[in-house]
C-alpha cells in the first residue's frame, strides 16, 4: 500500500501576506509539522511508500523532508499549475495511482488522531471512505450522504430532494484497491482534458456514484480531527484538537526541526504572525 499526500495548494483562504504564506502541511502543532505527523502515522500503520504531490512553494516542503531525514525518502511530484485545482494535482500523480497495489489518497492539511489512520487501513476491505457524523452545518464541509450504507453523494452542497438516511462530513482521506485506483485515474484525466478546474473530490464522487467499485464506509465520529482552511482553524487545531490526540510519537523523540522556523505559527499563544 502507498500513500499519496496532496499538498500542492496555496491556501489562499488563510489570507496571509505573501511573505508569510507557506504550504499548510508545514504548519507546526505540538513541535511537529502536519507533514511529519502524517509520516509518523503512516509509518506506524506499516505504510513506508509515500508520494508527495507538491506545488506552491514546494522547495519549503523539500527542505522539511531534508531536515527530517525521513527514510525511506518520500517521492516528490510537482504540479506547476497547482492553482488550477486539486484534480490536476491528482493527475500529476496518476502513475503512482495506477502502478498497482492499494492506494491511500489524503489531503495533507489535516490534523488528526491515530484512530482515523487505523480506521482507514484496517482489515481487508480496501475501498473505503471516512464519515464523521458530528459536523458543523454550512457550505464548507464536504458532505458524505449514505442510503442503506451506500454512498449517494459527496459534495459541499446536497441537492434538494436527495434521498439518504445518514449524512456526515468526509475527512478527505480515501482508500482504493488497484481497479478502483485505475478507474479514478481515468475519471481524473477526463476532468483535466475538459479543463475542469475542480476539486479532486468530484472525480471521487463520480467513482462512488457509478458503482463500478464497492466502498466501505468507516464511521470515525468521536475521533478528533480538523482540516486547516482558515486562520481560525489554526487556533482551533492547537487549542481544541491537539490536546485530544493520541500522539503516535513524542516530538521529544525526534531530533528534527521544522523547516517553518522562519515562518512560525504561534497558534498556541495566538494567531500566525
Amino acid at each position: 500500500m502507498r500513500a499519496l499526500l496532496l499538498a500542492a495548494g496555496r491556501g489562499l483562504r488563510m489570507q496571509l501576506p505573501e511573505n508569510q504564506q507557506m504550504p499548510k502541511c508545514l504548519l507546526p502543532f505540538g513541535g511537529m509539522s502536519l507533514l511529519e505527523r502524517h509520516l509518523r502515522l503512516l509509518h506506524r500503520a506499516g505504510i513506508k511508500e509515500v508520494v508527495l504531490a507538491l506545488g506552491y512553494r514546494h522547495e519549503m516542503v523539500v527542505e522539511e523532508i531534508r531536515r527530517l531525514d525521513w527514510r525511506p525518502r518520500p517521492r516528490i511530484v510537482i504540479n506547476p499549475d497547482f492553482e488550477l485545482g486539486s484534480v490536476l494535482t491528482v493527475h500529476t500523480v496518476a502513475d503512482d495511482l495506477t502502478r498497482g497495489g492499494n492506494v491511500l489518497l489524503m489531503d495533507a492539511d489535516v490534523l488528526y488522531d491515530e484512530r482515523i489512520m487505523q480506521a482507514l487501513v484496517a482489515d481487508r476491505t480496501v475501498n473505503r471512505v471516512l464519515l464523521d457524523r458530528d459536523f458543523e452545518a454550512g457550505d464548507e464541509p464536504v458532505k458524505l450522504c449514505l442510503r442503506a450504507g451506500v454512498p449517494v453523494e459527496l459534495r459541499k452542497q446536497v441537492a434538494p430532494g436527495l434521498q439518504y438516511d445518514t449524512i456526515g462530513e468526509s475527512v478527505g482521506f480515501f482508500r482504493f484497491d488497484e481497479p478502483a485506483a485505475r478507474r479514478l485515474a481515468v475519471l481524473v484525466a477526463g476532468y483535466v482534458d475538459a479543463r475542469g478546474h475542480l476539486p479532486h473530490e468530484e472525480a471521487v464522487r463520480d467513482l462512488l456514484l457509478e458503482r463500478s467499485a464497492v466502498f466501505d464506509v468507516a464511521d470515525i465520529t468521536g475521533a478528533p480531527w480538523i482540516e486547516i482552511d482558515y486562520l481560525a482553524d489554526v487556533e482551533r487545531a492547537a487549542l481544541q484538537v491537539l490536546p485530544m490526540l493520541r500522539e503516535p510519537v513524542s516530538p521529544a523523540d525526534s531530533s528534527s526541526r521544522s523547516a517553518t522556523a522562519a515562518i512560525r505559527s504561534t497558534a498556541h499563544d495566538g494567531p500566525i504572525v
